[in-house]
């Protein structure tokens, strides 16, 4: 297979359908594209209804190419991470993986234009974290539920209104950064440095005010990270985790026991905001963001040094914080379904305290003049024996 052919086939997949996100190449089955977050099969001319392990080699081949640091990954640890362009067209992220003795693909598309956090409808606040000058920002989440997205929109309101240097270490690199008022040095894992790890320390030798770490992967990129954090540096990176809470918890749990203590004390000083984000589905088609967000004060600092406790909880601290523009996953849940962007089945799907959605969701039907309840009538089936004195129920 030459080049031209792979770019023939990745365009094809492309045009298929309309809110392409990821191209899935398996053995056994169609070429696929996640279309709205469902995977749907690509109809090819001549027809391809089942790839078979030398078609998926011959695509992992070609997209390697002659990099032998590509090659040892893929054989020594069974995936390799890199990226390809098709052209002008597409840039992807690709995965290239082994499973039961065949190779898989799966290519995120990348998008070329850098979205605005106006675009994106993000909420408000995302602009007070882009004001921060020194600190810890995580933004956390599934794969695919466009963390880096949202850390690219902070990124260019950065660039339109901040002189300084910014370094940014990605897995790969994303979204092109062009020099506006700031300037942008991308690094991309593999070509520019070999780990995370290694890449912060020497970012700190490169006078930057923003780092931006593609992810938080081990305990060693941690502890630099809040090293270049307490030394006035803004830090921001991503973590595979679904709240707050469970992002405080993954930091620590890096960390031996005898060091928990230390950790807790300097995490609680460096973090700024921690936000959380989901891709929900969308009333109508299409997915729509969810959002958690908790930024630091006393009580956030008190939860982070001595663990969560009853009335001290991380869900319950953003709640009392609202105000602030912190928000739960279920204020948001709700916030969408009020202006009828999801479903409530989805609502309460997606919630994580279900009996507080599904009140707010009663109060919003209330409101429109909706029944809260599918039970129409209520009363109780009485029997009377005649024959007694008096009246007497009967149980049925």
């Amino acid at each position: 297979m030459r080049r031209v052919e792979l770019d023939h086939i990745l365009e094809r997949m492309l045009d298929s359908h309309s809110n392409v996100s990821d191209l899935n190449m398996t053995v056994g089955k169609a070429l696929q594209v996640e279309s709205s977050g469902q995977l749907v099969d690509v109809a090819m001319n001549p027809p391809l209804w089942k790839l078979t392990p030398f078609q998926t080699e011959m695509i992992a081949l070609n997209i390697i190419g002659n990099d032998a640091r590509l090659t040892k990954h893929l054989v020594e640890n069974g995936s390799a991470d890199t990226s390809y362009f098709v052209g002008d067209r597409a840039r992807f992220r690709v995965n290239i993986f082994s499973q039961r003795n065949t190779y898989s693909l799966v290519l995120r598309k990348l998008e070329t234009q850098i979205p605005t956090i106006e675009q994106l409808k993000l909420p408000p606040t995302f602009n007070k974290i882009a004001e921060e000058k020194n600190g810890l920002v995580l933004v956390t989440g599934a794969t695919g539920s466009g963390k880096t997205t949202s850390l690219a929109a902070m990124l260019d309101l950065i660039n339109r209104n901040k002189s300084i240097h910014v370094v940014t270490l990605e897995d790969p690199v994303e979204y092109m950064h062009p020099h506006k008022k700031a300037t942008f040095n991308q690094r991309e894992l593999g070509k520019d440095f070999d780990t995370f790890a290694g890449g912060l320390r020497a970012a700190l030798r490169q006078a930057p005010k923003v780092v931006l770490v593609g992810e938080m992967r081990d305990r060693e990129t941690v502890e630099i990270g809040m090293s270049a954090a307490e030394t006035g540096h803004l830090v921001m990176s991503t973590l595979h985790t679904v709240d707050a809470g469970q992002t405080i918890n993954r930091i620590v749990g890096m960390f031996d026991l005898e060091e928990e203590k230390l950790i807790r004390i300097r995490l609680a000083e460096s973090i700024r905001w921690i936000v959380c984000q989901r891709l929900l589905p969308k009333a109508g088609g299409g997915r729509v963001a969810a959002f958690e967000i908790m930024g630091s004060n006393l009580r956030v600092k008190d939860s982070i040094l001595n663990g969560e406790s009853e009335g001290k909880t991380f869900y319950d601290i953003i709640t009392a914080s609202e105000p602030f523009g912190w928000r739960t996953f279920d204020k948001s849940i709700t916030e969408l379904y009020a202006a009828g962007l999801i479903t409530e089945d989805t609502a309460m799907g997606y919630a994580s305290r279900k009996p507080i959605v599904g009140r707010n969701i009663d109060t919003i039907k209330s409101q429109r003049g909706q029944a809260t309840t599918d039970i129409n009538e209520l009363g109780m089936d009485e029997v009377y024996d005649k024959e007694t004195l008096g009246l007497k129920r009967k149980k049925r």
